[in-house]
């Protein structure tokens, strides 16, 4: 069992920065791919970035390649996502969640455990 607990998320204006966190629990944080995931009001959650399980591949959304990203701290068991020159349409519910073994990218029925989430807004 795996519990993710995220972190980080807050109001910020559009072109600035956010450093998002995710916890996870547990000694076997460095067996699971790890991924980033969004949910805005009204649509449906979307692959945001992610980490598979050696941390040597790492994947993101188009929208946001050259301005996220993410790495893990298997130390810390954390998974992070920088978040730079952020746009209102970035803003929206981030989740974390792990796979066993995955690769860094799948779709969101994939993954075994979430975290609660943590609400990022961007404003104009």
């Amino acid at each position: 069992q795996v519990q993710l607990v995220e972190s980080g998320g807050g109001l910020v204006q559009a072109g600035g920065s956010l450093r998002l966190s995710c916890a996870a629990s547990g000694r076997t944080f460095s067996r699971y791919a790890m991924g980033w995931f969004r949910q805005a009001p009204g649509k449906e959650r979307e692959f945001v970035a992610g980490i598979n399980w050696t941390g040597g591949s790492t994947s993101y959304e188009d929208s946001v390649k050259g301005r996220f990203t993410i790495s893990r701290d298997n130390a810390k068991n954390t998974v992070y996502l920088q978040m730079n020159s952020l746009k209102p349409e970035d803003t929206a519910v981030y989740y974390c969640a792990a796979e066993a073994y995955g690769s860094s990218r799948a779709p969101p029925s994939v993954y075994n455990y979430w975290g609660q989430g943590t609400q990022v807004t961007v404003s104009s």
